[in-house]
């Protein structure tokens, strides 16, 4: 890879630059959300990463027209926008099985999947340095990355059977991923429902702590209205008896991510699947963003596709993941698209604070790299979006790796430590300019 090299200066004018077209509007709305976001990124080289995709995909702007392992099939595939080490975790599939996969799909697109590899190269490099490990390791976590990634895809592009092949569920998965999905196990419907609300009146509702907003009569009128026309967008088989249509209470959201501030959030108490207390469901309802990599992908048809951000996201997801959230839909509030899904008792990220043994990080990286294969294979012509990938994916990516074999993984290290370099010096310059009161609006 080679990415621009210019002085801190004026690479510092174009963090800013490319910060104000990202994320100028949302920050001028609310400057004390983008404080707090930028006060996280700030913490690390790898926090700084996760929040600046649109960094990362305007260094990439040149390969949009091509690259290598890149044709008209695999430059046109489903990818999820944000691939980094920390968005993987576990979650309970619409078949009721706790599975460790890949998670947040909130800059999911199409366009090359060697974007998305890239970005997870890139990000392996920034962990392993913050780790101590040496470049040689590095190197070697992105190969075995690479190696994993390639030999799922081929497996699956053949035709191996689902149990040579199996997701990674309490039954198939080891180390700090089985570790991951013990976790969820132990956790419960109730302990949520105990840390969001509480019961008055014989009925439950949320408590006004822990960050919740109450909402006027206007407001809770649209989200209301927003709710019903989301119902519309759900598969039959999502709510199992007519009372889960039952709206018990709504409030707005405070506690915002790296990746949506400034975004306006509400969240919907329903009844659940029986007339049992513990058994009510949260969802949440969010502005959907648009996602970085929309634009650097030029196809007018991919966009067209889509009606809003939300449901760009949701369309996303359901062909990324296999057996998604059952309550995933999307609605619009204020002219805007709304994605909507459960606040989910089972959710619980990959930890890598103490995964420091480089044994147990290769084996957790060679796993990350067949749940992105397996996760590229799942969005093919099968996932119901034919129209705008009408072909199987894991073929595709398969003989276009197959093209250079001895290429493929020295094209994943050479362009993670580059990168992983460029964002640690950008992250410097970042904090620089931050603290210095250089980001216009903050």
């Amino acid at each position: 890879m080679s990415v621009p090299q210019p002085g801190a200066a004026q690479r510092g004018e174009q963090i800013l630059g490319i910060f104000d077209t990202a994320f100028g509007e949302l920050l001028a709305a609310d400057p004390a959300a983008f404080r707090v976001k930028f006060r996280k990124m700030a913490a690390s080289a790898f926090a700084f990463y996760r929040g600046t995709a649109c960094l990362f995909y305007q260094d990439l702007e040149r390969e949009q027209h091509g690259g290598p392992f890149l044709d008209d099939r695999t430059g046109r595939v489903w990818i999820h926008g944000d691939l980094h080490a920390e968005n993987f975790g576990t979650y309970m599939d619409s078949q009721g099985r706790l599975t460790f996969n890949v998670n947040d799909f909130d800059e999911a697109y199409v366009g090359p999947f060697t974007w998305d590899l890239k970005r997870f190269a890139a990000s392996i490099a920034l962990i392993g340095y913050a780790k101590a490990l040496s470049d040689e390791q590095i190197t070697d976590l992105v190969r075995t990355y690479a190696t994993a990634y390639r030999e799922r895809i081929h497996a699956l592009a053949t035709g191996a059977k689902d149990d040579e092949v199996p997701p990674f569920t309490l039954d198939t998965a080891e180390g700090p991923l089985l570790g991951a999905l013990r976790t969820a196990r132990s956790l419960t419907r109730f302990g949520l429902l105990d840390s969001m609300t509480e019961i008055r009146d014989f009925e439950r509702r949320f408590s006004p702590d822990g960050g919740a907003i109450e909402l006027d009569a206007a407001t809770r009128y649209k989200v209301l209205a927003a709710f019903d026309g989301y119902l519309e967008t759900l598969p039959e088989s999502s709510l199992s008896r007519p009372d889960s249509y039952r709206v018990k209470d709504v409030v707005g959201r405070r506690g915002i991510g790296i990746g949506s501030a400034g975004l306006p959030s509400y969240n919907i108490l329903l009844e659940g699947p029986s007339d049992a207390l513990e058994n009510d469901v949260v969802i949440y309802l969010k502005q959907a963003q648009t996602p970085a990599v929309s634009g650097h992908v030029t196809d007018p048809a991919i966009r067209g596709y889509f009606q809003h951000e939300g449901h760009r996201t949701v369309l996303s997801q359901r062909a990324l993941q296999a057996h998604a959230d059952p309550w995933l839909g999307w609605t619009e509030l204020d002219g805007a698209g709304q994605l909507v899904a459960e606040v989910s008792p089972y959710a619980v990220d990959l930890d890598w604070s103490d995964i420091d043994d480089p044994e147990e990080i290769t084996a957790v990286v060679a796993d990350l790299g067949r749940a992105t294969a397996a996760m590229h294979a799942a969005a093919d012509d099968e996932s119901g979006h034919s129209e705008l990938v009408p072909f199987s994916t894991e073929r595709a990516i398969d003989a276009a790796i197959a093209g250079d074999e001895d290429g493929f993984a020295p094209l994943l290290v050479e362009f993670a430590h580059a990168y992983g370099a460029r964002a640690r010096e950008d992250h410097q310059i970042f904090v620089d300019l931050f603290r210095n009161g250089r980001i216009p609006g903050l």
